[in-house]
C-alpha cells in the first residue's frame, strides 16, 4: 500500500483500511542468520536466543562474527507480545503505563479498544521519563495539549514494517498532524524515534513501539538542528579573511620646460 493509499485512508478518519498483517519480519531471519554466521565464522551457531527475551537479527549476526564475544545482555526492554485488543496488549506488557495513562486522561481508551484497524506508535514508559524535565507534568496538567500528543501517535490504518521499509514520507495521524516515516535505513523510524519493536499484531489493529515521544517534525527538526551546528562549526574554524590594502603613493614632478 502506498502512502497515497495511507492518505486517503486516514483523511475521513471513519473509513478504515484493512490490509493483511505481515509476519514479524524476524521470525523468517532467523535460518538464513545461521546460516549466514556459519559462513562468516566457520561454525555452526548453536546457541538459542532464550525465550523470554529473543536478541533480534542484528545481536545474533554480530554475535556470529565477533570472535571469541562473550554473550550480550539481553535488551533491557521486555519483548511486547500480543495479548487481545491493543490496550490490553499494552497493560499487559506493564512497560506502558504512562500512555495508557495519557489515554485513560483525554478519554482515548474507548477509542484505542473498540476502534479496528489502528496503527498505534507506542512509547514506553522509559521513553516518557526521558523527556526533558517538568515537561511530561506540564502535558498531564493540560488535557488538550495532551490529546494533541497522544492522538499524533494514533493512525487510522493498518500499518505494519512491510509498509514502512524502503519508503519514506508523511502519514495523517489522528491529530490531524503528520507522522514522518523512513524506511529507508537499518532500522525503522517515526519521527525522531526509533522503532525499537516493529508489527505486534494486535486483535484491533498493529503496535509499534517507539523508544521517544513522537515530535511532529522531529526528522526535519533534527536535520535542521544537525545542519545549523555543521554550519556554526564551519563557520568557527574557518580562518579569518585578511584585507590588504594597498596604498599606492604617487610622486608630482614638476617639468622644466624646454627652452625656446
Amino acid at each position: 500500500m502506498s502512502y497515497k493509499h495511507l492518505l486517503n485512508a486516514t483523511a475521513a478518519l471513519v473509513a478504515v483500511v484493512a490490509v493483511p498483517a505481515a509476519a514479524f519480519a524476524q521470525a523468517a531471519a532467523g535460518p538464513q542468520t545461521q546460516r549466514s554466521a556459519a559462513q562468516a565464522t566457520g561454525r555452526a551457531t548453536t546457541d538459542a536466543p532464550a525465550a523470554s527475551q529473543p536478541q533480534g537479527t542484528a545481536w545474533a549476526v554480530k554475535q556470529a562474527t565477533t570472535p571469541g564475544a562473550a554473550p550480550a545482555a539481553g535488551p533491557a526492554m521486555a519483548r511486547v507480545t500480543p495479548h487481545g485488543d491493543i490496550v490490553e496488549t499494552l497493560r499487559t506488557s506493564g512497560q506502558f503505563t504512562t500512555f495508557l495513562k495519557a489515554a485513560d486522561a483525554t478519554n482515548l481508551t474507548p477509542v484505542l479498544k473498540g476502534n479496528q484497524n489502528l496503527t498505534v506508535f507506542a512509547p514506553t514508559d522509559a521513553a516518557f521519563a526521558a523527556m526533558p524535565p517538568g515537561e511530561l507534568q506540564k502535558l498531564m496538567a493540560n488535557p488538550d495539549a495532551l490529546q494533541k500528543v497522544v492522538t499524533h501517535h494514533i493512525i487510522n490504518a493498518r500499518v505494519d514494517s512491510s509498509k514502512i521499509k524502503g519508503a519514506k514520507g508523511p502519514v495523517p495521524s489522528v491529530a490531524g498532524n503528520p507522522i514522518e516515516l523512513d524506511g529507508t535505513g537499518e532500522v525503522l523510524k517515526a519521527d525522531n524515534a526509533d522503532i525499537v519493536q516493529p508489527d505486534v499484531i494486535a486483535s484491533n489493529g498493529v503496535l509499534q513501539v517507539v523508544d521517544q515521544v513522537l515530535t511532529p517534525g522531529g526528522m526535519a527538526s533534527a536535520a535542521a538542528a544537525s545542519g545549523s551546528g555543521q554550519a556554526a562549526s564551519a563557520t568557527a574554524n574557518a580562518p579569518a579573511s585578511t584585507t590588504t590594502t594597498t596604498t599606492q603613493t604617487t610622486e608630482t614632478r614638476s617639468a622644466t620646460p624646454k627652452p625656446r
